[in-house]
């Protein structure tokens, strides 16, 4: 059994369920050395971690000042990501239990990532994992990006319950204050980083990995 007040989860995708963070570190890494540039896992986590690609390549090639444009950085990045992504990403440990668990006991499961559909559900689907959602909600759907809270209402909306009665697991800082300011309960999971205390204090509970949610929830 879980506490009742929990009637819908809804997940993040990257750096959450799918262990995808160490790739797009590498995708930036191999697209910034292409004109010179190198950039640190810190750095990464601090402002890339858990934002859209387009938002990505954009602060990319304006902090870097970059001589390309968004739109040839983007195709670049979104051929590197394809290319990495065909090889598999595999899950998160415990990923498949907790859903499982959360199936069993009527509980609705959402997909709310910045990914798009055709990326995000290519990646359950070879995980198997793709059966256990009941809806998914996707970054072009959205007009703003996380930390602002539209991904998660729209989720909440999409499983037909209020904020309060559902719970959000994020890895990122930008996820627990979008979570936050939608007025949701928040579990973060850290993957690359630790989020910092402000959002720590935003969080119901901050969990070392998806294994450690059932026990809690329970």
């Amino acid at each position: 059994m879980m506490k009742d007040s929990i009637k819908a989860v809804i997940f993040d995708l990257d750096g959450l369920l799918i262990d995808s963070e160490m790739i797009y570190y590498q995708i930036e890494v191999d697209f910034l050395s292409r004109y010179g540039h190198s950039i640190t896992m810190e750095e990464y986590s601090h402002n890339n971690s858990g934002k859209t690609l387009v938002k990505n390549v954009t602060y990319m090639v304006e902090h870097y000042n970059l001589p390309i444009s968004v739109e040839d950085g983007l195709a670049f990045v979104m051929a590197r990501e394809k290319e990495y992504f065909n090889q598999g990403v595999p899950l998160k440990p415990g990923a498949e239990e907790l859903l499982q668990f959360l199936k069993e006991n009527g509980c609705k499961i959402i997909m709310a990532s910045s990914s798009t559909r055709e990326r995000a559900e290519g990646v359950l689907t070879r995980n198997h994992i793709i059966q256990y959602f009941d809806d998914m909600v996707f970054g072009p759907e959205i007009k703003n990006g996380k930390p602002h809270p539209e991904i998660f209402l729209k989720a909440s909306e999409k499983a037909g319950e209020l904020p309060q009665n559902c719970l959000v697991l994020e890895d990122s800082e930008a996820g627990i204050q979008a979570a936050y300011s939608a007025g949701i309960p928040v579990i973060g999971i850290p993957d690359m980083k630790v989020p910092d205390e402000k959002y720590q204090a935003m969080a119901t509970a901050l969990l070392p990995s998806l294994s450690d949610v059932i026990p809690y929830i329970k």
